[in-house]
């Protein structure tokens, strides 16, 4: 039986498909990837470790920190900024950018923004979390200092964008604009192995992922679209299953493998949308778009917004394209708020 190929080999032998610098982003990636395995094995013995539960204290964006929130935002940036590959690093939990000034960054040309643990707030009942990161090209001229304008890039510009998923199993799942490839993590032999190659949205989709604890604070052409999901229409596959996790990963994932739709629209709660538009909303849809599905925030396409500021907020409605049309469909037909 053939040994199914390592995320580290599949890099090599698609580097082609790469429009930049080849070793350069095997480099980033296998960075990464080994970030990756280390807040792995956080999460697997945060209850062991007594680093479950909450901090003091709130993050930039008013939310109360996870322990492991901490930890997994310093595991990637120390590891990102002892390899060399970028000159700086934007994430979720800080405020401002990082710039790496040391000498070994010095020619480095590209940026790495971050979600380091999303969904958070489910390590303490033990559901499934994630990392997401994105990967851009700098525009300032290499040898300088970053600047903001690094940063805030429209998703369009992304390079490379994915995520890790800690749940039964720890899968990466990353696309570099051709197409989305899964690798899932053996500890017993400490690798990355292509267990989901070439994913793509199912045509027939199962699944609505929305927080309908919310539904009162949705604009018109939600609640329709969400009524439509719920009756029962064999000619259009519906009613649809609703699951919802509260880990943006697990969702987004669950959808492209078994078919369906994420959803967290503005609303009276969230008018400018809740999901951070650098950190997760513009990978996600970097992704979605590669698996065949669209992701837009009601009226445009998520990859075409021009970020403003570092933790730009944003609606996402983003999975089987069939099922994001008709979203948009019911927003138009019905506009207005709650």
């Amino acid at each position: 039986m053939e040994r199914p190929i390592t995320l580290g080999e599949y890099i090599v032998e698609n580097q082609k498909d790469f429009a930049y610098a080849k070793g350069e982003l095997t480099a980033l990636l296998s960075s990464i990837k080994l970030a990756g395995k280390v807040v792995n094995e956080k999460i697997n013995k945060a209850g062991l470790a007594n680093i479950i539960g909450k901090l003091d204290k709130e993050n930039v964006q008013g939310e109360i920190q996870a322990k492991l929130d901490i930890i997994a935002n310093d595991v990637f940036i120390d590891t990102l900024r002892n390899r060399g590959e970028i000159c700086g690093l934007a994430s979720e939990e800080m405020e401002s950018f990082i710039s790496f000034d040391e000498t070994i960054n010095l020619d480095s040309k590209y940026v790495v923004l971050i979600d380091p643990l999303d969904g958070s707030s489910n390590i303490d009942v033990n559901v499934t979390v994630g990392t997401i990161f994105s990967i851009y090209r700098r525009i300032s001229p290499v040898g300088s200092p970053v600047t903001l304008e690094d940063f805030l890039q429209p998703g369009i510009n992304q390079i490379a964008a994915g995520y890790l998923i800690y749940g039964s199993s720890t899968i990466l799942v990353y696309t570099v604009g051709n197409g989305v490839n899964g690798f899932t993590f053996n500890p017993g032999v400490g690798s990355f192995f292509l267990s989901h190659p070439n994913i793509k949205f199912p045509d027939t989709a199962e699944i609505y992922s929305v927080n309908e604890g919310n539904y009162e604070h949705f604009p018109k052409g939600i609640k329709k679209f969400i009524k439509w999901a719920q009756r029962t229409d064999v000619s259009q596959n519906t009613p649809l299953t609703a699951r919802y996790t509260g880990s943006l990963v697990a969702d987004i994932h669950r959808n492209m493998l078994l078919g369906g739709i994420y959803l967290y629209p503005q609303g009276s709660l969230s008018p400018n949308g809740k999901l951070r538009l650098l950190y997760e909303a513009n990978p996600i849809a970097f992704i979605t778009e590669q698996a065949g599905g669209k992701a837009v925030d009601g009226k445009n396409r998520i990859l075409e917004i021009l970020p403003k500021e570092l933790h730009q907020r944003s609606p996402l409605i983003c999975g089987s394209k069939k099922l994001v049309n008709r979203v948009e469909n019911f927003i138009d037909k019905f506009p207005g708020g709650c």
